[in-house]
């Protein structure tokens, strides 16, 4: 056990080193999407349109979220230097719509240190913070500088969205297009706001 936490610090900090900042990763997106391309191991047409499509979302976003001043002023208050990792890839639908907001809520407070990584050349860090067995992302690891300790996680959806992907397969087994599309409405109508609700309760 002492050694598999050891291991997971010394993951956590490998990835630290060699992650971006946001505007390296929304950098890389752009470069990703000028040479017809995607992150990860697959370059399949489809991924490399999700990761063209998520660049449009992105850059709406990018411009469009809002903070409250309630919402500031938590975050602002919050004085514990750390560091929020994000595992990534360019062409997954609910990173496109999460990753803006944590890199809004993030520049608010200098003691919030942001960094991205991608999933796939990091196998070993994904596989130590899984989502029920599964790789899924955006995933979000809160590192507390001083003791080098994970204190808390968020992703790969806000705290709503997971709820309606509970309760749709919970029904119906599985996932549809047409649910998806749906989830893709709700992130739009939602504007980013339940995904600050569940960052701003990290900092508490």
């Amino acid at each position: 056990m002492i050694t598999e936490v050891i291991n997971v610090k010394e993951l956590i900090n490998s990835s630290i080193n060699k992650g971006i900042s946001y505007n390296k990763y929304r950098a890389l997106i752009e470069e990703l999407v000028e040479s017809n391309s995607t992150t990860g191991d697959l370059k399949t047409e489809d991924l490399v349109n999700y990761t063209k499509l998520n660049d449009r979302r992105m850059r709406r976003w990018d411009k469009t979220v809002k903070v409250t001043p309630e919402h500031e002023a938590i975050i602002k208050s919050y004085e514990k230097p750390t560091t929020w990792l994000v595992i990534t890839e360019s062409w997954c639908g609910d990173a496109a719509h999460v990753n803006p907001v944590i890199s809004k809520v993030a520049e608010l407070n200098s003691n919030i240190d942001l960094k991205f990584v991608l999933r796939d050349e990091n196998p070993d860090l994904m596989d130590a913070f899984l989502t029920n067995g599964g790789r899924a992302i955006p995933k979000l690891i809160m590192i507390d500088n001083a003791s080098g300790e994970v204190s808390k996680t968020f992703g790969p959806r806000p705290s709503i969205a997971t709820q309606m992907v509970v309760d749709y397969k919970t029904e119906y087994g599985m996932l549809t297009p047409e649910f998806k599309e749906d989830l893709q409405l709700w992130y739009n109508k939602n504007k980013g706001q339940n995904i600050i609700d569940d960052l701003v309760n990290l900092l508490k």
